[in-house]
């Protein structure tokens, strides 16, 4: 019989796989109620704030690639982009129709990416930054948890 060499994660993945299905009682998973508060934003504040976060998360990206470079200026250049001036795009009826606690947490996060930039300019050390980023990504996943954003009902067909 010829060996079959596969790499380590395909094995373990067929391990847990095969033994889940060996398991005599196993149920399916019945779906989690979400519990987050629903934004209700017409189709073009959706759309305006899911940019805003696709914005965050190419930011975070060119962020990281620079930490792993050690190449600091960018880092600086990636947060100041991501910064208060960044928040100036938001109208201000969109603006009044967010939740205050949601408000302050995005307005937190752009003053997080403002001393991330100086702090890279300044300090030029990539644990502070890191450190940095850490804290403001623990603000994103802590208004994800909280919030959501549902596509409007006459988009959804009805």
């Amino acid at each position: 019989m010829k060996a079959v060499h596969l790499p380590l994660a395909a094995l373990l993945t067929l391990n847990l796989t095969l033994a889940h299905a060996q398991e005599p009682h196993a149920q399916p998973h019945a779906p989690v109620a979400d519990n987050r508060a629903v934004l209700a934003l017409t189709a073009a504040e959706r759309a305006l704030l899911l940019e805003e976060m696709h914005l965050f998360l190419d930011g975070v990206q060119k962020i990281t690639g620079a930490l792993g470079r050690q190449d600091m200026p960018a880092v600086a250049d990636a947060a100041r982009g991501l910064g208060q001036k960044a928040a100036h795009g938001v109208p201000a009826a969109l603006r009044a129709k967010l939740p205050q606690e949601f408000r302050q947490l995005g307005f937190s996060v752009h003053s997080d990416f403002d001393q991330m930039a100086l702090d890279a300019d300044n300090l030029q050390d990539v644990s502070v930054s890191l450190n940095q980023l850490s804290t403001t990504l623990q603000k994103c996943a802590a208004c994800h948890a909280t919030y959501q954003i549902q596509a409007p009902l006459h988009s959804l067909g009805r």
